[in-house]
């Protein structure tokens, strides 16, 4: 009987968090983030050095007569530089904040974030392998893959240590909040140090290369690294979704999500493996980027609630736009130069994380 009741008791707070009490909100909230969404691009991508306004480079792009609509100069500013970096920002942004969701939700607490437990710093040692070694020993493998060998290597870096960190932070189904963090902190150090000696070993141009990379940057977008990562974030977008029940179920406990008819350890591996894919592919591209992965999820929960199946996508919308905006920030505040936009996010992000760790210091046991 005591089974019985736990089990129909979970069912109901189950079914009231599914029943989404705020569905009406969340849908609305998805409708005015996705707007949002196409006027931060469009907006970025007008803004700079040229004459193009915002109503002209939005009607070359939804028109695709970008003759009529702009100068010469000004279409190859918008298409070859602005516009790729836009979607490349929107992209990395989307799948740090949808993966930062998906870690909060897996784990069961606050504090998951693919750059504050290590994730991105796995990810970024596999990106550097690449960087380093590409032109010797890993030149079969660049060979083989191409534009894909970098994302391909983040990839794998992330995912290594994102399964490290599942080992040791769960015992007997349980995660522990503070030996994850610390288990963080621990893996973060070691890639760190990793990352460090093929600095070391670098020559005078990967070395400058890597200085701007590991600050988080945008400013490398091109169309054809738009094409290397975007098959695999789409696809992590793509599975993702999916799991939004089991990782609504997951919140009340792995034993009574399984209970319910939940595959929890199919759940878990098909949520670890798009977080690396998603992540790798971001940190190959764009650097360090940290705190996007947190900040969103808490900022959504505040409006719409804990349903990850209004979460997820509302979580790639904000994070995607946000990065956009952070990144047009970054490029003008002091132009003709640019900060690195990882500097933005860190200074916004920082506070931020300070408050939620305060906030929830009790709960957490920390």
């Amino acid at each position: 009987m005591v089974v019985i009741d736990t089990l129909t008791s979970a069912g109901r707070r189950l079914n009231w968090r599914e029943s989404g009490d705020r569905s009406g909100v969340a849908v609305f909230t998805i409708l005015v983030l996705a707007a949002a969404s196409v006027l931060a691009v469009l907006v970025s991508v007008a803004n700079g050095a040229s004459d193009a306004s915002v109503f002209d480079v939005g009607r070359a792009i939804l028109t695709g007569n970008a003759d009529d609509a702009l100068a010469a100069r000004d279409r190859i500013i918008v298409f070859d530089i602005r516009l790729p970096r836009a979607i490349m920002g929107f992209l990395v942004g989307a799948s740090l904040a949808v993966c930062g969701t998906a870690m909060q939700g897996l784990f069961r607490n606050p504090l998951a974030d693919p750059g504050l437990v290590g994730v991105s710093a796995g990810a970024g040692l596999g990106a550097v392998v690449m960087i380093v070694l590409g032109g010797t020993i890993a030149a079969p493998l660049t060979n083989l893959l191409g534009f894909y060998a970098l994302p391909a290597a983040a990839f794998l870096g992330g995912l290594a240590t994102t399964l490290t960190l599942y080992r040791i932070a769960t015992r007997h189904g349980q995660t522990s909040v503070a030996t994850m963090l610390l288990a963080g902190i621990a893996l973060s150090a070691l890639a760190g140090a990793a990352t460090g000696f093929l600095v070391y070993l670098a020559n005078d141009q990967q070395l400058r290369d890597l200085t701007f990379w590991s600050m988080g940057s945008l400013a490398g977008a091109t169309w054809t690294k738009i094409w290397a990562i975007a098959p695999i974030m789409f696809a992590a977008f793509a599975v993702l979704p999916f799991m939004a029940r089991g990782l609504n179920a997951i919140t009340l406990g792995e034993a009574t999500a399984y209970h319910i008819g939940i595959p929890v350890q199919r759940l878990k591996n098909i949520t670890i493996v798009a977080v690396a894919a998603a992540t790798g592919a971001g940190v190959a591209v764009s650097g360090g980027i940290g705190f996007v992965g947190i900040v969103v999820p808490h900022l959504l929960r505040l409006v719409i609630g804990p349903d990850h199946r209004y979460l997820l996508p509302a979580s790639a919308l904000l994070g995607g736009a946000l990065l956009v905006l952070a990144d047009l920030f970054a490029r003008t505040i002091v132009a003709p130069a640019e900060l690195p936009i990882g500097i933005i996010t860190a200074t916004a992000g920082g506070p931020f994380f300070l408050w939620i760790l305060l906030k929830n210091r009790s709960s957490l046991n920390l």
